[in-house]
């Protein structure tokens, strides 16, 4: 009996579905048509004789043999580009593509002092930094790298830290401020209009406090819920409530007066960013550039 190898395009085009949700989106990442990437799907899930995808007219999801395959696949698919990147860039230089997956605010941290810095220097590689506010696992997923905060990073991967110290901020506009007086405690807060934001979860981010050793959560109360830290920080502006933000997501507003800050001494930080991957049996050029840059920009 003759065993069945899918080829690397197939094994590509399932985990770009896995990822995307979608075929007409995992389509344009692979650069085909929508028809072609679903028949080669189709001829994969054939000659595994196994559905690996539920489709609907709204969605795509991995079967439970889907998700056993994909996870399965994912690690070895990695090492595959790696293998082939590492050849590759041997003889012709760091190349190819890094894909990074961050929180919104930690890819506009690194994006000016890492992310652009380094495709300056090596302008035959290309970065795909997708962002997204719930935990990925970034080896089944096809990512080369990913970034968040220390507390974050899965025990099994190698961190680097890129930086100083995560803090957030209560801010308001001058005007809200004028008009209800600033929380001396983080308990006034529950006399105040403050911009929630729901977590990809579904759940509410929480408003965390700390002082000398004192820690309190608070259930902030407020008309407006949103998905999205650059919308509350523009809902915030626009005088509607208090909102917790990153601190270097509105230094330059704290800076030039268009945001006060409120509770700054109950807001310590939290712990830096880290870059972090899997370890690496054949690392790309690419990839090792990417990390000596990473590393370089801590110690700076």
């Amino acid at each position: 009996m003759t065993i069945y190898r899918p080829g690397l395009i197939e094994l590509e085009a399932a985990m770009a579905v896995a990822h995307r949700g979608s075929f007409r989106a995992a389509a344009v990442d692979m650069g085909m048509s929508t028809t072609a990437l679903s028949n080669t799907i189709a001829k994969l899930e054939a000659n595994l004789q196994t559905r690996l995808f539920s489709r609907t007219t709204r969605s795509v999801s991995p079967t439970e043999a889907g998700r056993i395959f994909i996870d399965q696949v994912g690690p070895v698919l990695q090492d595959m580009r790696g293998a082939i990147d590492t050849v590759v860039s041997h003889s012709a230089g760091p190349s190819g593509t890094l894909r990074i997956n961050a929180f919104a605010s930690a890819a506009r941290e690194i994006l000016t002092p890492l992310v652009l810095a380094f495709l300056k220097q090596y302008p035959q590689v290309d970065v795909d930094l997708v962002t997204e506010g719930r935990m990925v696992d970034i080896v089944a997923e096809g990512f080369d790298f990913g970034v968040r905060l220390a507390s974050l990073v899965p025990s099994d991967m190698i961190a680097i830290s890129l930086g100083r110290p995560q803090r957030y901020a209560v801010v308001g506009s001058p005007e809200y401020i004028d008009k209800h007086g600033r929380p001396a405690t983080p308990a006034d807060l529950l006399q105040h209009h403050c911009v929630r934001i729901r977590l990809p979860n579904g759940a509410l981010f929480p408003w965390q406090f700390e002082r000398d050793g004192e820690q309190v959560k608070i259930d902030v109360t407020g008309q407006l819920t949103l998905d999205e830290a650059s919308l509350a920080k523009a809902a915030v502006k626009s005088g509607v409530g208090l909102g917790l933000l990153m601190e270097h997501d509105v230094a330059h507003e704290i800076e030039t007066g268009q945001l006060c800050r409120v509770l700054e001494d109950w807001t310590p930080a939290r712990g830096s960013l880290c870059l972090y991957y899997p370890n690496r049996r054949n690392p790309s050029a690419a990839f090792t550039a990417f990390t000596h840059m990473a590393r370089s920009l801590a110690n700076q």
